[in-house]
């Protein structure tokens, strides 16, 4: 076999492991809490962060914070989803108790994602995304994903770093102050 030859039939693997070209998080749907769906291309050139929430967990007040955070940058440019998932058994199984919850508990504003998984074989699309950019899948509730105007970067934070943090804001206000795609 030609050399040539040779190198195109062991490459052929490699280029087909590689798949279409890269997505950005302007790709992605999630299906809705009230019904519908949430279509990311919609916020493209915004700054989004993308949150895994649950109403049955320690960190359940971060979702007040988060309010906070979606009020004093919607204006700029962010713009907060919420997802619920009860990947870690602290959520309920019902769209409709979950947006009760919200509503009555925190008076959420910012858009909601329907039930939606977000680690393992059956995570959201999106998720699987954003995890094997920005150090890994949710280890807990209230994990946050932060994606610049480009809809190609990404950055993760744990937990425990909340909404108000300044770690957090900063990041935010970094993105926001980044030109567009």
């Amino acid at each position: 076999m030609a050399d040539a030859a040779r190198r195109a039939v062991l490459a052929a693997p490699l280029l087909m492991a590689a798949g279409p070209a890269e997505a950005d998080a302007w790709s992605f749907r999630f299906p809705a809490l009230e019904g519908g769906e949430h279509d990311l291309a919609g916020w493209r050139g915004r700054v989004l962060l993308v949150v895994n929430t649950a109403s049955f967990c320690g960190f359940t007040p971060q979702y007040a914070a988060l309010q906070r955070l979606h009020d004093r940058y919607q204006a700029r440019g962010l713009t907060v989803l919420g997802v619920p998932s009860n990947d870690f058994n602290q959520e309920s199984a019902d769209n409709r108790q979950i947006r009760e919850f919200c509503d009555a508990q925190f008076g959420i504003a910012f858009p909601m994602a329907a039930l939606s998984h977000v680690r393992g074989p059956q995570a959201h699309p999106f998720f699987a995304w954003a995890a094997a950019r920005a150090g890994g899948e949710p280890q807990w509730n209230f994990h946050k994903y932060l994606v610049a105007r480009d809809g190609r970067t990404v950055r993760g934070f744990a937990t425990r770093v909340t909404p108000d943090s300044i770690e957090l804001t900063r990041a935010v206000e970094t993105a926001l102050a980044s030109p567009g795609a």
